[in-house]
């Protein structure tokens, strides 16, 4: 069991109090967007050997079958394959999408063969592996995820009473619901910025005014009047709009798979993820976007967003259901005196507090506590128990 010293990330887009209050620190007056747990290059977590910081990433690289445990190196490599984060939104997230193994495999050689350097602002695939990821509400939580049923949208659309935008609440209704999303999100994000500036304010200030009156979409025109005061003219605020609205309860979860696209807009949550950095993006970002990459890697379906709620294990964790095998997200509640947590696997974990206190017990009788925002990883095979210290709750984060 080793404490982790973790990297705050300072993303404009981040809240300034919602990371220092979990930490129990006071705020600097700027954002702090995401708290990284993890092994991630970039950021990675530190442990202490003999009182010096040491990164995880170097940690697991001495000896990666101990620390990962052999089944996993033989799954995913000798790296970690999950990245846990806090994640602190205060202002909506860029709108994008991520894309299945072998896009992303095709995608990362074709770029390496073109001699793309990594940091290039119009580099797409930074590694050959796709990013399913799960986000859980600490706090409620807004976002934007996967593409409402055309025909709904076309009212949406239509209830605005936008000139400008009939065109497309025609183009909704005339196809079969594939081609309507890929011909209406295309000639979105195909426009010039100026050309479609207009649209985007009276769309904007129509969205203002139904998101005060009664109506099936209030919520989510809202979300969209919220969207374009941050990004005023920008053409994926009508990209967003094709976008199911979702709100998350403390406690409740979405998960993300390829080609979905989606944006958090404001909230604190926990976001575990496969480590990589592939990412399309659709607006809402002044970075790079790849019309074209990108229309061939967006699924172009109809979705109802499922909300997941954590199932009951006879171990006593409470877990969220996924298809991602490089990651497992618990939730345990731990009361003082009931039963420990049987933690021990023959995985990675990185368990972190997020109300209370818990303990982590080793075999050996050591005992590790952890107060709210605190967090600990545990190599593969090391016998661990989570018990409550006080009534405390702690997420743990290990393979799928």
């Amino acid at each position: 069991m080793d404490r982790l010293l973790n990297t705050v990330r300072p993303y404009a887009w981040g809240s300034t109090t919602a990371i220092p209050g979990l930490l129990g620190t006071p705020p600097t007056g700027t954002p702090q967007a995401e708290l990284w747990m993890g092994a991630h290059p970039a950021a990675p977590s530190r442990v202490e050997r003999d009182g010096t910081p040491v990164p995880l990433d170097t940690l697991i690289a001495a000896d990666p079958e101990a620390a990962l445990g052999p089944d996993t190196v033989g799954r995913f490599g000798p790296h970690l394959p999950f990245l846990f984060k806090v994640l602190a939104a205060a202002d909506p997230l860029s709108l994008q999408v991520h894309p299945d193994p072998e896009q992303a495999r095709a995608g990362h050689a074709d770029e390496e063969a073109r001699g793309i350097p990594l940091d290039a602002p119009h580099r797409n695939y930074k590694d050959p592996r796709h990013k399913p990821e799960l986000i859980c509400a600490l706090t409620p939580f807004d976002g934007l995820c996967g593409f409402r049923a055309p025909d709904a949208t076309a009212e949406l659309l239509a209830a605005l009473d936008v000139d400008s935008l009939k065109p497309y609440a025609d183009l909704l209704h005339a196809h079969p619901e594939d081609a309507a999303l890929r011909e209406v999100l295309t000639a979105v994000l195909s426009a010039e910025r100026g050309a479609v500036a207009d649209t985007v304010a009276r769309a904007a200030a129509a969205a203002e005014r139904l998101a005060h009156e009664d109506g099936p979409h209030r919520q989510a025109y809202a979300a969209y009047a919220s969207v374009a005061r941050h990004y005023p003219g920008d053409p994926g605020v009508l990209a967003a709009m094709l976008l199911n609205h979702v709100r998350l309860q403390p406690g409740e979860a979405l998960y993300l798979g390829a080609g979905v696209p989606h944006a958090y807009l404001e909230g604190l949550g926990l976001e575990v993820m496969a480590n990589s950095d592939n990412v399309l993006r659709c607006g809402l970002t002044p970075k790079h976007v790849d019309v074209p990459e990108l229309l061939r890697v967006v699924r172009f379906e109809a979705t109802v967003p499922r909300v997941l709620r954590p199932e009951a294990e006879p171990d006593g964790s409470e877990v969220y259901d996924t298809p991602a095998p490089e990651f497992r997200l618990s939730r345990h509640a731990m009361a003082p005196g009931a039963p420990a947590h049987p933690l021990t696997a023959d995985a990675p974990q990185i368990v972190l507090c997020t109300e209370g206190t818990v303990a982590l017990r080793g075999a050996d009788g050591g005992e590790l506590r952890l107060e709210r925002g605190q967090s600990a990883f545990v190599a593969a095979g090391e016998r661990v128990e989570l018990a409550g210290a006080d009534d405390g709750t702690a997420y743990r984060a290990t393979t799928g």
